[in-house]
């Protein structure tokens, strides 16, 4: 009967936990990576902090103002050679019109940040389980632009020499830029490659058109973008050419959100799995 009770030390020596130093970092790293239900308080301060990292970022990068110039040039002429030279022909046209650019220069002040905004509300009031993906397209898309601010300084049509192109804020004494007016001191004039507002504006479509379930709100998300490159182009802030560069950073976001949570934002569940209480339990050896 002695020897029924008595646990062998072998069997003890089995029953001790193994160290989780090792094993607990693969599910740290799990656990980051499994969407959830994002925080009020959280969110609100991490996209303050992020903005204001951003704006500070951009507008601390050297105002290189004879090789943005150059950059300039070069885009024209390429632009030139492909035959597709044509913002100057809708500055103009549009410029025409002044209730028309005067509804730009507005546009091109506000809606950039409303409807990012409001995209971000809507994601994470509906989409719980897709916000931290979709934002982490958001962050990475804005975090390569600054290097492009860096690395290849441009300055926008507007500010071209030797161009016609009209500055359309000045023109007709509206708010519609940061880089214009009595507000050109606090933003950089040289960052319009690559273009944020199709950047952003093409994030905010994307996520309305995949997600929306009314049919009219995911035809306004693909028109949104669409929009935004005429309203960039007709107020010359920017070539079409800087479209193509925001869209590309938009794809590196994209890139980094498949990599880190495994699938397309838009593919994950939607609601956010339900929290655990305590620390998951550790599996146990047979």
């Amino acid at each position: 009967m002695g020897d029924s009770t008595v646990t062998p030390l072998e069997g003890r020596d089995q029953a001790v936990p193994q160290p989780v130093t090792a094993g607990s970092r693969p599910r740290r790293l799990a656990r980051l990576r499994t969407p959830r239900r994002p925080r009020l308080w959280f969110e609100i301060l991490l996209v303050g902090v992020s903005y204001w990292t951003y704006s500070l970022v951009r507008n601390a990068v050297p105002e290189q103002r004879a090789e943005a110039l150059r950059n300039t040039d070069w885009i024209w002429r390429v632009e030139h050679h492909l035959g597709l030279a044509f913002e100057e022909s809708v500055n103009h046209a549009v410029n025409s019109l002044t209730w028309l650019i005067v509804g730009m220069n507005y546009y091109y002040a506000t809606l950039h940040f409303i409807v990012t905004l409001t995209v971000l509300v809507w994601l994470y009031r509906s989409h719980p389980g897709r916000y931290a993906a979709t934002r982490l397209v958001l962050f990475a898309t804005t975090g390569v632009a600054l290097v492009g601010y860096y690395l290849y300084p441009l300055a926008p049509p507007r500010l071209m020499p030797g161009g016609d192109f009209v500055d359309t804020v000045m023109v007709h004494q509206t708010w519609g830029s940061m880089a214009s007016g009595d507000l050109k001191h606090m933003s950089n004039q040289y960052a319009a490659m690559p273009s944020m507002h199709i950047g952003w504006s093409l994030w905010c479509g994307l996520t309305i058109f995949a997600l929306a379930s009314v049919p009219w709100v995911r035809v306004l998300g693909l028109l949104y973008p669409a929009a935004t490159l005429v309203v960039i182009v007709a107020t010359a802030n920017h070539f079409w050419l800087d479209a193509v560069g925001g869209v590309v950073c938009l794809a590196f976001g994209f890139t980094v959100a498949r990599v880190w949570y495994g699938a397309l934002p838009y593919s994950l569940p939607r609601p956010a799995p339900p929290k655990r209480r305590g620390r998951p339990l550790l599996p146990t050896k047979a």
